[in-house]
């Protein structure tokens, strides 16, 4: 029984410290938003970070697509497209090698590309119709916006990893393969990174969250 309540006092402090700092946290970013968010220098970096995230979307979804469209007709049409297949990309020693292994690795760097668009959507769209408060910063659509682009970067990061592998594979097999950046498939460490982090802050906010509303119901 001491055992127990000892572990039941630990939680209720652990409890108390989260209450606290969400108490704290939110008066910090209400005086940030009363000084900053207002002014016009604040706002025009929002702007700016939304056009920037248009171009890169339209650019994912440019690749994408060209990426399809490439592979659907070298696949079905005319074999010539495996020598410039986007970009002055050469993958005609892959088409020549095995169809099934150039459908394969034309499906993981199109299926790359959607999912970068996919980020990239759900921030501008996070910008466009500004759900997100900084009054408020531990709500359910912050919380569903953070878990949502961690989905998104682990699967991008898994995603290239194995066309990563892929392409190594087919380099052993005296296939002559082009850079991995030309296949837009570098960088599969640093998504995965970037999904755990957000992994941990979207259960940091999910906590608050849960905090915030038994305060609420509290008072």
């Amino acid at each position: 029984m001491p055992h127990f309540r000892g572990v039941d006092n630990f939680l209720s402090n652990i409890n108390v410290y989260l209450l606290l700092f969400n108490k704290y946290l939110s008066i910090f970013v209400s005086q940030i938003e009363n000084q900053f968010i207002m002014k016009p220098g604040t706002k025009l970096i929002l702007k700016i970070l939304y056009v920037l995230s248009w171009i890169i979307f339209v650019g994912a979804c440019i690749e994408a697509g060209g990426f399809i469209f490439n592979g659907v007709f070298t696949l079905l049409y005319n074999p010539v497209g495996a020598k410039h297949f986007w970009q002055e990309v050469d993958l005609s020693a892959l088409y020549y090698f095995d169809h099934g292994y150039f459908f394969v690795e034309t499906l993981l760097m199109s299926i790359v590309a959607i999912l970068k668009a996919s980020i990239f959507y759900l921030i501008i769209k996070m910008l466009h119709d500004k759900k997100l408060s900084m009054s408020q910063p531990f709500s359910k659509e912050a919380e569903r916006f953070i878990f949502k682009i961690a989905y998104l970067a682990l699967m991008t990061g898994l995603f290239c990893i194995g066309g990563v592998k892929f392409a190594a594979w087919f380099v052993i097999q005296g296939v002559k393969m082009p850079d991995i950046q030309y296949l837009r498939l570098g960088g599969g460490d640093v998504w995965l990174f970037m999904g755990v982090v957000l992994f941990v802050i979207a259960q940091v906010f999910k906590r608050g969250i849960e905090i915030q509303t038994e305060n609420e119901l509290t008072v």
